[in-house]
């Protein structure tokens, strides 16, 4: 039986069709895969199944009943839970309070009922744990058992491997087999491929806002998967060049820095970028990525250690006096619309962020060098775009993140930091910036690639750096490091220890 069945589902933003006579169906005690590239319309699809929008057009069955789904409130009282990316838990409650939060399910022993719950699912968390003292695979755990505490018998999962270690994921693979042979129906959104004939029993393909394709998982293959989504043939091979003997542009010694909260996020690293290399991060998230990035590029609170670019210490410099250094380094951040480009800006607007001052001697500034690059991003990169004047907010992700790594890349430099570059994006964008990538490499660039794919930095990465806790737990040759290796890094055990693991 059909657990949820929708039909021509259909909706609009002004002009713009999201979704366009959607069919989908997924059965009770199965695991659907629903694929699409960037602006395919999946993120779309499932705010009208979990309520926050509502459908312009069509019908969504419910275990055989048409249903009007108005809001979230109505489709957990549907049994239709969402786990989004991002979690919605709060860090300061415990775990049983976050899962007890904002309902009014309660007995005389809730305790025992969660209890009793994740012991039917061998899923374990200390229901006393306060929520920040909890790893990433943990937190997602936690919002698992808050939908099945309330009653879900659907479960939508969006992007739910994204930081997790290949351990946690297998671990949250077999949650999701015991519910799916318990007779739960699951939506899973990912764009990693190898996951999906993994994990999935059948598969659902979006195209530019329609439903193309479902088949059986079985009877499919991660080619055809792509050539559905895309609509062609795709060269699904990363192609890494061998690095070239180059001088170290970039030498990090026993570094020290502070997060946000003014706690150490980087404890006494060491280590060296040289040109004409890709020298991969890997790490759970909160690992320390985010403040290495910003300490080299003159943003974060560095309490320790040196960074020397040609011997000079360039600890205690803003972002400006470093470029007026003429320290060619570029930072793609992991905020593309925050800290990376401003969104209500277009493409012109946003390429003279970064060399407004060099445009002109006056206190006027001339947009058309701006305006030339701009154009060129856009017929070099694909960009699609209404026009170079379009706020970029309202691109997709690959697009935004071609505009953002277009601007940076054209300014030639020696050093390039990018943190989670191709996060949210889909297959074909993504080899799009590898490939960008790959060429600053072959132009001798020192490359930093932080990434969650695992897969991708063994393919992409020359060598792979893993941080666990803001410490370096190994520094590997990514020809002969294995996922699992890294995985068991990643925890903090010991390189000469995973090394000896499978």
């Amino acid at each position: 039986m059909h657990a949820i069945k929708l039909k021509g589902l259909t909706k609009a933003f002004g002009q713009v069709i999201a979704n366009s006579e959607i069919d989908l169906a997924v059965r009770q005690g199965e695991i659907l895969a629903l694929l699409g590239e960037n602006g395919s319309g999946k993120t779309t699809l499932m705010n009208m199944l979990s309520g926050l929008y509502h459908p312009d057009a069509g019908s969504i069955m419910v275990a055989g009943r048409e249903v009007q789904i108005r809001s979230p409130h109505d489709a957990i009282a549907l049994g239709i839970g969402m786990i989004h990316q991002h979690f919605k838990l709060v860090d300061a409650l415990t775990v049983e309070e976050n899962i007890l939060l904002g309902t009014k399910k309660r007995s005389g022993n809730p305790s025992g009922d969660i209890a009793e719950l994740m012991r039917g699912y061998d899923m374990t968390v200390p229901l006393d744990r306060k929520v920040f003292a909890l790893s990433v695979g943990e937190k997602q755990t936690v919002e698992i058992i808050k939908v099945l505490y309330r009653g879900a018998g659907v479960l939508i999962l969006d992007e739910p491997t994204a930081v997790l270690t290949p351990q946690e994921t297998q671990k949250l693979f077999g949650i999701l087999r015991r519910m799916r042979d318990a007779g739960s129906a699951i939506i899973i959104i990912t764009h990693k491929l190898n996951e999906v004939m993994e994990i999935s029993d059948r598969v659902t393909i979006l195209r530019r806002g329609k439903s193309v394709a479902t088949v059986n998982t079985a009877d499919t293959s991660i080619r055809a998967l792509t050539e559905m989504m895309v609509g062609r043939p795709v060269d699904l091979s990363i192609h890494r060049p061998e690095p070239m003997p180059a001088p170290t542009k970039l030498s990090i010694h026993h570094l020290e820095v502070l997060d946000e909260e003014g706690m150490p996020a980087i404890r006494d690293i060491s280590f060296e970028m040289l040109g004409g290399e890709i020298l991969g991060v890997a790490g759970v998230a909160g690992s320390g990525q985010k403040e290495l990035c910003e300490a080299i590029a003159g943003l974060a609170n560095v309490t320790g250690g040196a960074i020397l670019y040609e011997k000079h210490n360039i600890v205690g410099l803003t972002p400006r006096q470093i470029i007026d250094r003429g320290i060619s380094m570029s930072f793609i951040p992991e905020d593309r619309l925050g800290m990376g480009l401003v969104g209500s800006m277009g493409m012109v607007d946003n390429m003279m962020l970064k060399d407004y001052r060099a445009t002109s001697n006056t206190p006027l500034v001339s947009r058309r060098g701006a305006r030339a690059l701009a154009t060129k991003l856009v017929d070099e990169l694909s960009i699609v775009t209404p026009s170079i004047t379009t706020p970029v907010r309202q691109l997709s992700g690959g697009n935004v993140q071609k505009v953002l790594l277009g601007r940076e890349i054209a300014s030639g430099p020696h050093i390039l930091i990018t943190a989670y570059p191709v996060r949210g994006l889909d297959i074909n964008s993504s080899f799009a910036i590898y490939r960008m990538l790959n060429e600053q490499k072959g132009q001798g660039v020192a490359v930093l690639y932080i990434g969650e794919d695992l897969d991708v930095l063994l393919e992409l990465s020359d060598r792979i750096m893993v941080l666990c806790g803001g410490k370096i737990t190994g520094m590997v040759d990514a020809h002969s490091v294995t996922k699992e290796q890294l995985g068991l890094m990643m925890t903090g055990m010991a390189q000469e220890e995973a090394m000896t693991h499978g």
